[in-house]
Parts: structure tokens; C-alpha cells; sequence
């Protein structure tokens, strides 16, 4: 018998907003800097992976893996964050996700704590933007926790944060990192994309407006 679901944990980038443009403008802008240029198919693998990680994907696709020192890597990779929180200055309410409120509501309805586990360190910052911050019962970002995804801890952190065992917690992403790292964290996955990118996900939708908290249970 499956355990009773207690939480939900969300993902940020691409689940809540999508603020996966800004990021990748900000990522192109240095990457044009050094030399290295990127298309929008590369920029899919950064998805849901940590800004350091990411900075060393970029660096390794121009050849440049070896040439900056540990702390030229962290002032290009604050460069580059910089660059993003000048871009998403002017994040409202209207940069929501269609059916992410409907979704939040239909969770809170059920009596379940919601979470988020996100990889940005400005995820605070956005959701408070975004209007929603009164929905989570805790945030976890990138700026709390060792490990970026795949890597499950900061699923697993969100949980302890909510009070609520690992296996009775769904996790809701939009990218394979994510969706790696709920299963490695012992959650249901859900994923919100394409079934080539999210083919391991428990559940999967097209698009946020069809999620459904009573549809994801009965799929379980």
C-alpha cells in the first residue's frame, strides 16, 4: 500500500514561472563574453543544475574547463547572477504558470504542507515577486544546501523542513536533474514537460494547467 501523501514539494524555474528565458540570456551574455556561444538546445541541459555547475558545462563545452582559477570561476559565476536579477526585476504575478494557483489551492484545500526545493539561490526573491510566498509552508534554495541536483538533498531538506517523511511527499519539476533527484530522495515524481526529457517521471503533463492533485493520488 502507498504511503499516505502528506506535502508537496515544488521545483521553481519551470514549474511555479518560468524563468528559464532570463537565465539563459544571462548564461548566453557571458558566454558571448568568453568566447563560448551556446544554443537554446545546450541551455536545456543547465536546467534544474546549480549555477556553479552549470558555469562548468559551459566552460567545458568552449574548452576552457582549465582555465580560470577556482575564484575567477565564482566572479564569472556572480557575474552572470548579477546580470539575472537585473532581468528579473520586473517579475509580477503575471509571470505565473497558467493553473499554478488552481494547483496550489487544490493542495491546500487537501489539508497538504507545500514546499519548494529550488536550484537558484533568488528563489526567495521571485516568489515573493510572484505573490505566492503565503502558499509555502518553507522554501529551500540552491544558497541552503552542499549538493545541486541530481543530487537528492534538497528534496530531502525540504521534507525535514515540512516535518514529513521522504515517502509521503510528491515532488513536482520540470527537468530530468529534478526528476532524478526526487526518486534518489524516495518521492513520487512528477514532471510538467515533454515525455523525451521526462520519461522517468512517476507522472508526467504537457503543461502546468493540467495538473491535478486528485488525478496525481489516483495515478499512484
Amino acid at each position: 500500500m502507498a504511503p499516505t501523501i502528506e506535502a508537496v514539494i515544488f521545483d521553481l524555474d519551470g514549474v511555479i514561472t518560468d524563468t528559464a528565458e532570463y537565465h539563459y540570456l544571462a548564461w548566453k551574455q557571458l558566454g558571448e563574453e568568453l568566447d563560448i556561444p551556446f544554443d537554446r538546445d545546450f541551455n536545456e541541459t543547465l536546467k534544474g543544475v546549480s549555477r556553479t555547475d552549470s558555469l562548468e558545462r559551459i566552460l567545458t563545452l568552449g574548452g576552457k574547463q582549465d582555465a580560470f582559477t577556482e575564484q575567477e570561476k565564482i566572479t564569472l559565476a556572480t557575474k552572470k547572477n548579477d546580470h539575472y536579477v537585473t532581468l528579473i526585476q520586473h517579475i509580477s504575478e503575471q509571470d505565473l504558470l497558467p493553473g499554478i494557483i488552481a494547483f496550489l489551492d487544490e493542495i491546500r484545500a487537501a489539508g497538504l504542507k507545500i514546499g519548494m526545493a529550488s536550484a537558484s539561490k533568488n528563489a526567495l526573491t521571485v516568489v515573493e515577486a510572484l505573490g505566492v510566498r503565503h502558499y509555502f509552508d518553507d522554501i529551500v534554495d540552491a544558497a541552503t544546501v552542499a549538493q545541486s541536483k541530481p543530487h537528492p538533498e534538497v528534496f530531502l531538506r525540504a521534507a525535514e523542513a515540512l516535518d514529513v517523511a521522504p515517502e509521503c511527499c510528491i515532488g513536482v519539476e520540470d527537468a530530468a536533474a529534478g526528476i532524478t533527484a526526487i526518486h534518489a530522495a524516495g518521492m513520487y515524481a512528477v514532471g510538467v514537460g515533454p515525455e523525451t526529457t521526462l520519461h522517468e517521471a512517476d507522472y508526467r503533463v504537457d503543461s502546468t494547467d493540467l495538473l491535478s492533485l486528485e488525478q496525481i493520488l489516483a495515478s499512484r
